[in-house]
């Protein structure tokens, strides 16, 4: 048995995201626990909106939480680039984590749009 949110490409990307994402908080060291904690509410919310807006009936009701997901998105992007400035992460793990990212923003946008007329 499959889900809605299980056979959306971008449902799979997010969570290889949330994988990166917690590869980089274990990796943060001690006193770092708001960004840790910040990044692991953002990378895990893009994944539980897009299960959330697939399980809705009406398109309005799914774009809502498919936007929702892409604000998540470009916070977990955000706080890269703050773990970047502040010499936490690499800029290859850095690089590697905002092409992930990116990757799912678009497919949300594209996917927020294909419902567009919906609202």
């Amino acid at each position: 048995m499959v889900l809605d949110h299980e056979r959306l490409d971008v449902y799979l990307v997010a969570l290889d995201f949330v994988v990166f994402a917690n590869e980089v908080v274990e990796r943060l060291p001690r006193g770092r626990s708001h960004l840790a904690d910040q990044l692991t509410r953002a990378s895990t919310s893009i994944v539980l909106n897009l299960a959330e807006g697939a399980g809705k009936l009406s398109k309005p009701d799914k774009r809502r939480y498919y936007v929702t997901a892409r604000g998540s998105a470009t916070e977990s992007a955000a706080l890269l680039d703050v773990c970047l400035r502040l010499r936490l992460l690499g800029e290859a793990d850095h690089r590697a984590g905002k092409e992930r990212v990116v990757r799912v923003v678009a497919m949300l946008i594209k996917l927020a749009m294909s419902l567009e007329d919906a609202t």
